[in-house]
């Protein structure tokens, strides 16, 4: 009988030590299952967040050309057709690039301005004197130097060629320097043709100041060099 007990108890201690042993094994499994499964959800959140910067960016330079060609074809002159015939051929380029990134071909949007939220004055307080703006605001007559088209995002115009910018506000050989405030890259370029917007960069000049896989810049430094 003392053998048979001894027996049946080293028994039941070994099953206990394999169930132990399974429901251990088990716990490690669903917590590596659902650290995967993290990961998976914060990987996907980062793709996402990153499609839709580059999204965004190619609809905003498809927007910025489409403007252009409206401003053409509302006050046309003689080489309007010409300009209008590239600015085609750009969008064309653009929707091939939204259609390779996963965009919604055709969309676009338009170059706006950051709104600068209006300071309070505290109540009691004497107000003080407006600060006076940048030269930026005036456009072709700023200074050599100064800082323009504050608040403007910088895209690229699709245009391939050495680097240079088109702009609204600028005549063609006005020089500028911009800079990426996320990387601190910059490029010194001069304008070589019109555009929708303050500044676009070409291909090449937006290669030197772009963050990988983005196609527009939200925080930019524009100053015009003499």
């Amino acid at each position: 009988m003392s053998r048979r007990r001894t027996a049946s108890t080293k028994k039941k201690l070994a099953l206990l030590v394999t169930a132990a042993a399974v429901a251990g094994g088990g716990a490690f499994a669903l917590a590596t299952t659902s650290n995967a499964s993290q990961s998976t959800a914060q990987n996907a959140k980062t793709l996402s967040a990153a499609n839709s910067t580059v999204c965004q960016g190619l609809a905003t330079a498809l927007g910025n050309n489409q403007k252009f060609i409206d401003g053409q074809r509302a006050a046309p002159d003689a080489q309007s057709s010409a300009r209008i015939a590239n600015r085609e051929a750009v969008i064309a380029q653009i929707k091939v690039q939204q259609k390779a990134s996963g965009c919604a071909v055709g969309e676009s949007a338009q170059d706006s301005q950051v709104a600068q939220p209006a300071q309070s004055t505290p109540a009691g307080s004497t107000p003080t004197k407006a600060a006076t703006p940048p030269a930026g605001n005036t456009g072709g007559a700023a200074a050599a130097g100064s800082q323009v088209c504050n608040g403007s995002t910088v895209t690229l115009s699709g245009e391939a060629g050495a680097p240079a910018a088109s702009s609204n506000q600028f005549p063609a050989g006005t020089t500028l320097k911009v800079t990426n405030l996320d990387n601190n890259k910059s490029t010194t370029v001069k304008v070589t043709s019109v555009s929708g917007s303050c500044v676009l960069l070409n291909n090449a000049a937006f290669e030197q100041v772009r963050e990988p896989g983005k196609f527009l810049i939200r925080r930019a430094l524009i100053q015009k060099v003499g």
